[in-house]
């Protein structure tokens, strides 16, 4: 079994060490405000530090601007919060050129007007509500780092992390994300109901004299370490293997495909979702105190991952199908064992096509 490292050299175990604490005092700074939903705050510090996108997505209610918000103070970053509505134009998220007077020649020059997107941190707040000329700039945003205006580029800030927002309730007057911009978010998280416990806390907490102390326990520089750090964990060529060949089952028409996708999938996952398993298996195995990934840490994260990347057909949806069953069922039939996953004929096929 053979494994690979990344260009960065050996593994730095104090760096290990300072990503399991930073988890551990950022959890606990998010602990003064948030209640609960412990696997979404995991999925957005893997997202973090993958240096991916995360969009999120749940009814309006279960404090999902708020845990971001929060979770931009405690990384000490900077902070913009964009509203996007049917009448945002690109310019009002990427800046704009403004004609200034020199006053001390007189002249006129021009002047670019950085917007809200020159952050480290943006929150996209209902993303879908938007139309697509306004979201098309923010792609250009989340996958090259810069914006252009006119026929310049303008570098944005490093860290970047872009977490967006949507409500699956309202779709009136909404403008759907297409697959190109959600495939350029790492995870698609789903931001549920809390416990009995968890909402008896939260009644209890915003409805008395109580105020949130959150301080800053990482900086951008040290973020930016810890990324590094992320992409030096070495991962065997079993592992990328078992990621394959999740990603690679859910291609209609492909060798190996199983039956079930081929009847209730339009379109499957492109390379790119293999490259974010590989990623934030990476991730998670750091936060979680190892300095290898396992198949578990992919199968973990295989449906925030793939959700948000499979078509479902029309007979999916009539019979209520939904892209988590199918994800869920492609786990449950792939093998995490190497000698299994090698000698499978079905698997054979998948890795020779």
């Amino acid at each position: 079994m053979t494994s690979h490292a990344s260009a960065g050299g050996d593994l730095d175990t104090t760096a290990i060490q300072k990503l399991g604490e930073a988890r551990a005092r950022i959890l606990g700074q998010l602990a003064h405000v948030i209640v609960g939903q412990q696997q979404v705050i995991d999925e957005l510090l893997i997202t973090l530090f993958s240096r991916g996108h995360c969009l999120l997505e749940g009814v309006p209610g279960l404090a999902k601007t708020l845990m971001i918000s929060t979770l931009s103070r405690t990384l000490n970053l900077t902070f913009s919060r964009i509203q996007f509505t049917p009448d945002l134009m690109p310019a009002d998220i990427t800046g704009t050129e403004i004609i200034e007077e020199n006053r001390a020649t007189g002249a006129r020059e021009r002047r670019f007007l950085e917007g809200p997107l020159f952050s480290h941190t943006i929150l996209a707040d209902e993303i879908n509500r938007t139309p697509p000329k306004t979201q098309a700039a923010l792609l250009e945003a989340m996958q090259e780092r810069q914006v252009t205006v006119g026929r310049v580029r303008h570098p944005l800030a490093d860290p970047f992390f872009v977490l967006a927002t949507q409500n699956p309730i309202e779709q009136e007057g909404t403008y759907p994300l297409p697959e190109a911009q959600q495939d350029r978010f790492m995870f698609k998280v789903y931001v549920d109901y809390p416990s009995f416990d968890e909402e008896f806390e939260v009644a209890r907490r915003t409805t008395a004299l109580e105020t949130d102390q959150v301080q800053p326990v990482l900086t951008a520089e040290e973020i930016l370490d810890l990324q590094r750090t992320v992409r030096q964990v070495p991962v065997t060529d079993h592992v990328i293997r078992y990621a394959l060949a999740l990603v690679r089952q859910t291609r209609v028409g492909a060798p190996g495909t199983p039956d079930f996708v081929q009847d209730m999938v339009s379109w499957g996952a492109g390379p790119r979702a293999v490259q974010f398993l590989i990623l934030g298996g990476k991730a998670r195995a750091l936060l979680h105190g190892r300095t290898h990934v396992s198949t578990d840490d992919i199968a973990t994260l295989a449906k925030p991952v793939l959700r948000h990347r499979l078509v479902v057909n029309f007979a999916a949806e009539s019979d209520g199908v939904t892209a988590d069953e199918i994800v869920q069922r492609l786990v449950a039939i792939t093998p995490t064992k190497e000698d299994e996953l090698t000698s499978d004929a079905r698997f054979k096929k998948i890795f020779a096509s």
